[in-house]
């Protein structure tokens, strides 16, 4: 197995990982927003990568989606542990929790959903986001790794924002009036090209602030990285632990998530297209 991790540069420096190299991976859809680190931890292999660069130089707009989840995809990953940044909307999730979500409400409007197109049609089952294998593995982790001042949630709904700037006080209280539990601006289209890429995929993520909605609360970016940076010993243990206890027998419905969802005939798929896709899809176009 190899596992992939995408987050921070803070995430990378705090794993143990012993004899590392870089990978520096070219794609068919751009370059990853930084080489892939790989190395070994407990005796397993881990890829990482840094979602917005190492000097966050990407926005959550911007950020390489496909071509990082490709890159992880070609050093053989079959699994991703991602962390994320997100707010509250809700009271009992402060600052500083951890939530292992389950579900997702996509509002970004500007970026690039699929591998596929150019006259390749694939239909993907979405109705659970993340990999419900990994959202357990994980929140189980999170569950184990954290002391007592971490709390943790287990499941919940995560609106993925445009961004880069953060919601109005309208929209935020939207999102409260749904139910939905925290809001961010990078699990789309993560989610969406991992599950196409038949990997299994969850995600960390750590409460930075109550968002817009709560009277006495404004998100400032100072309020965010503080916070940001006060959730990363915790999240660091839970990708640890979760790297460790990985079980060997581990499996994901996503493993062969491309089954029946192709709805273009293989001869009728561009040559072009074929070539780019073939990582990822070409098993089922032999």
């Amino acid at each position: 197995m190899t596992i992939g991790v995408i987050g921070g540069s803070g995430i990378y420096e705090a794993l143990p990982l012993e004899n590392t190299r870089k990978a520096d991976v070219s794609t068919p859809y751009g370059e990853p927003s930084e080489a892939v680190t790989i190395g070994e931890l407990a005796g397993k292999e881990v890829a990482f990568l840094p979602r917005h660069g190492e000097d966050h130089q990407h926005t959550p707009t911007d950020a390489s989606y496909r071509a990082n989840i490709y890159a992880l995809k070609s050093v053989g990953v079959d699994r991703v542990i991602s962390t994320n940044a997100v707010g509250s909307l809700r009271e009992d999730l402060p600052p500083r929790t951890l939530v292992v979500p389950d579900q997702i409400y996509d509002r970004t409007k500007h970026r690039q959903p699929t591998f596929f197109g150019d006259g390749m049609v694939v239909h993907m089952g979405f109705a659970d986001p993340y990999c419900p294998a990994m959202v357990s593995h994980l929140a189980t982790a999170a569950e184990e790794a954290t002391d007592e001042d971490t709390t943790t949630e287990r499941g919940g709904t995560y609106v993925c924002i445009e961004g880069p700037q953060y919601s109005t006080r309208a929209e935020s209280e939207f999102y409260r009036d749904q139910g939905w539990d925290v809001v961010g601006m990078t699990t789309i289209p993560e989610a969406k090209l991992a599950r196409e890429a038949e990997l299994s995929y969850a995600t960390v993520a750590g409460v930075t602030d109550y968002d817009v909605w709560k009277e006495d609360s404004e998100v400032t970016l100072q309020e965010v990285l503080e916070n940001a940076e006060a959730n990363q010993a915790a999240i660091n243990a839970v990708i640890e632990r979760a790297i460790r206890t990985m079980p060997e027998d581990f499996e994901s419905p996503a493993w062969n998530a491309l089954e029946g969802t192709i709805n273009t005939p293989a001869d009728a798929i561009p040559e072009e297209t074929r070539e780019r896709v073939d990582l990822i899809a070409g098993d089922y176009l032999d």
